[in-house]
């Protein structure tokens, strides 16, 4: 039986602006078990990084805030209600690194251009690690070794604007490593790099989350790395989860209208013709529509999507939807 080593349950994050209160995650629910790969999909604006930052109480603030809901890491036999605790607090400190990392949607932007890549590893290795400078500079010497970059003596007293961009994600794939976590956020990790260097990237991955037993938690709108990656995934759409499946059902068995228009918008190998948009955009989040929020943009409306919002139905143990066409069905 797989053991959860994260539970999201009934998550809230809203940000209060001068305009509104954005409700950017909005009652989501979502588990990750020991070892595998969650993948993480929808446009963008959607509530995507927004959740991964909650999770690491990593909110700006003080206009984004967790307004309820629970976020339980399991550690040993040890339950931890993160959100309860004090997001500049020693105990989320101390799990960020050790126990739980992220890789940032944008290398160049999260490096520090005036410090070398070397620095800014062992910076992370000393802040988790009792261990010496000397030490410290051997574990990011190896760690930039285990994720590919070539000659990493040299590398690592090199800057950031020095290295390609595939060489800056895997800089920040090593940094999110130094400590050995346990459980793997990885926000858009391919984006900007070129099919090579994401083929790269994502066998790395693998194999890092193979050596190390870690969970992943991979977010992206590309869902050809969500086939590679994935092993089970949650579809989100203006802060609430619409569908949640195992990756085989989400393709091959989609049942969202707005998983089935992702899809469709995917380039096939040996099929010709126009691709199928999903059509309009998504809402603003200070003017949501009554009802449910896709209707605007839906095929297969009904009149009880316009004035009411559905609740998520239950297709099997391990298949639910957020879709009145499905009404009839075991409420969730």
């Amino acid at each position: 039986m797989p053991e959860n080593l994260l539970e999201v349950k009934n998550l809230k994050s809203y940000f209060h602006t001068d305009e509104g209160i954005i409700r950017a995650v909005d009652d989501v629910s979502f588990t990750v078990e020991k070892g595998e790969t969650l993948g993480v999909v929808g446009e963008s604006g959607c509530g995507k990084s927004v959740t991964s930052l909650s999770i690491m109480r990593l909110l700006p603030n003080p206009k984004g805030r967790i307004e309820g809901g629970e976020i339980r890491y399991y550690k040993d036999d040890e339950s931890i209600d993160i959100t309860s605790l004090n997001p500049h607090g020693g105990i989320i400190r101390s799990l960020r690194g050790n126990e739980m990392a992220m890789i940032f949607q944008e290398p160049m932007t999260s490096l520090n251009p005036l410090y070398t890549v070397g620095s800014q590893i062992m910076e992370a290795i000393n802040l988790h690690q009792d261990i010496d400078k000397k030490m410290a500079r051997k574990k990011a010497i190896d760690i930039l070794d285990k994720v590919g970059i070539s000659a990493p003596q040299k590398r690592v007293d090199e800057y950031p604007h020095q290295l390609s961009g595939g060489m800056r994600q895997r800089v920040m794939i090593a940094m999110a490593l130094s400590c050995d976590p346990n459980f793997l956020i990885a926000d858009e990790p391919t984006t900007a790099l070129d099919v090579t260097i994401e083929a790269q990237i994502l066998n790395l991955m693998r194999e890092l989350q193979s050596e190390f037993n870690m969970s992943i938690m991979i977010i992206t709108h590309d869902l050809g790395v969500i086939g590679e990656m994935a092993d089970r995934v949650i579809v989100m759409y203006t802060g609430k989860v619409v569908e949640k499946a195992t990756t085989d059902d989400i393709f091959y068995n989609p049942k969202h209208p707005y998983t089935k228009g992702l899809l469709k918008s995917i380039p096939k190998i040996g099929i010709k013709g126009r691709l199928a948009p999903i059509k309009g955009s998504v809402p603003n989040l200070l003017m949501l529509p009554e009802g449910c929020y896709f209707e605007p943009r839906c095929e297969y409306a009904k009149k009880i999507c316009k004035t009411k919002e559905p609740p998520m139905f239950k297709i099997d143990e391990k298949h639910a939807v957020k879709c009145w066409l499905y009404n009839g069905r075991e409420e969730i």
